[in-house]
């Protein structure tokens, strides 16, 4: 367990919850490397949808990490807070705007219901709560998969890779912890090849462009 958390501290880049002022400057400037296109009605649909998942994912870490002090749920939240921050450009970009609400509400009723459902199941004991984390992950997967193929601007395109990736490092860092407690998650959202090829590779690095 021990050299687990030593691992997890040495390695905070990889969750993106290093220097969140420097990651948004980053990707800020990457994105005005991309033009600002028209966009879709799934487009449209696919921006609103992730602002609130990825609020779903920071606001259940928030609440779960005040429940049971877990590590794991602290830092990924600080991740989750950047990937709003990266979804909030876009819409910023687009002139967009969503009204920021406190965490645990959302303006998406299914949204609502899903975050209520996730505490209560994270609320049951250590391990349902880093359960509750990789079935997120699971499904923020499933969701930017799904949307990236019906997305075409180049600028939307660059920030879901990379949310998919921090995705994928968040997933591995669940499972790992699951682990020491002697427990596993099967994923309900990917297929169970694309589970067990992220788990069993190493954490990713960098900005995928």
């Amino acid at each position: 367990m021990k050299k687990l958390l030593l691992s997890l501290v040495l390695a905070g880049s990889v969750f993106g919850f290093g220097n969140s002022g420097m990651q948004n400057s980053w990707f800020s400037t990457m994105l005005n490397q991309y033009p600002v296109e028209a966009l879709s009605n799934a487009e449209k649909n696919a921006l609103l949808h992730m602002a609130e998942e990825e609020k779903l994912a920071r606001d259940v870490y928030t609440t779960l990490y005040n429940k049971w002090g877990l590590r794991v749920f602290g830092n990924i939240k600080k991740a989750e807070q950047h990937h709003m921050n990266m979804v909030d450009m876009l819409l910023k970009r687009y002139g967009m705007k969503i009204n920021n609400l406190p965490v645990g509400e959302f303006h998406d009723s299914k949204v609502q219901e899903l975050y209520n459902k996730l505490v209560n199941m994270g609320s049951k004991s250590r391990v349902d709560a880093l359960k509750v984390g990789a079935l997120i992950e699971d499904l923020d997967i499933y969701d930017l998969e799904k949307y990236m193929k019906e997305v075409d601007n180049k600028d939307i395109l660059f920030i879901f890779k990379n949310l998919t990736k921090g995705s994928r490092n968040h997933m591995r860092a669940f499972i790992g912890w699951l682990k020491t407690y002697k427990a596993t998650y099967s994923p309900q959202y990917i297929s169970y090849n694309e589970f067990n090829n992220i788990i069993n590779s190493p954490f990713e690095r960098g900005i995928v462009k």
